[in-house]
């Protein structure tokens, strides 16, 4: 292809694509992780799975690494696919990156583009605690102990006790 061609080719798609809403609206996006299967034994608020299986964290939207996810056009906005929900789904990052705009994707190219770690569920809670100062599962809630509290010196609150998650045991070197 010579530079004028190419420069055409460039052309058509920025007139195509000019006066379209590239970025999926934070109600839009709501929707989109909605939509997404739910981890089970997770609080569907902060962990989903993508479609191909990968779980992903609410909080690390945009970033890179495995927990992280990005919304996707499922049929890429560059090739005529439009910004809503019908057209969202999440995926892990590194999916993303991935299929870019590919159209047709099967489950198993998705699965084996993904980062290769499964978390197991204490180091979910781990990471959990981590990001949002607590852990809300079935069976589990509790939260980040303050030094204060770890020494015995917090003052009392009123209001329900949360108890505090017990950390994994860490060994000194």
């Amino acid at each position: 292809m010579d530079e004028e061609s190419a420069r055409v080719d460039v052309d058509s798609i920025s007139s195509r694509l000019k006066g379209r809403q590239r970025f999926f609206e934070k109600e839009t996006a709501r929707k989109c992780w909605e939509k997404a299967d739910v981890v089970p034994g997770r609080h569907p608020e902060r962990w989903r799975k993508d479609v191909a299986g990968n779980v992903v964290c609410r909080k690390f939207r945009g970033c890179e690494g495995c927990l992280c996810f990005q919304l996707d056009h499922i049929h890429p906005f560059t090739k005529g696919g439009e910004t809503d929900v019908s057209n969202c789904q999440v995926l892990q990052s590194r999916v993303n990156r991935y299929k870019g705009d590919k159209v047709h994707v099967d489950d198993k190219e998705l699965q084996q583009s993904s980062c290769n770690l499964k978390f197991t569920d204490k180091e979910l809670d781990v990471i959990e605690m981590a990001v949002y100062g607590d852990v809300i599962r079935p069976g589990l809630q509790c939260k980040c102990k303050s030094i204060k509290e770890t020494l015995g010196i917090a003052a009392k609150k009123k209001g329900p006790v949360v108890m505090s998650c017990e950390l994994p045991s860490q060994k000194l070197d």
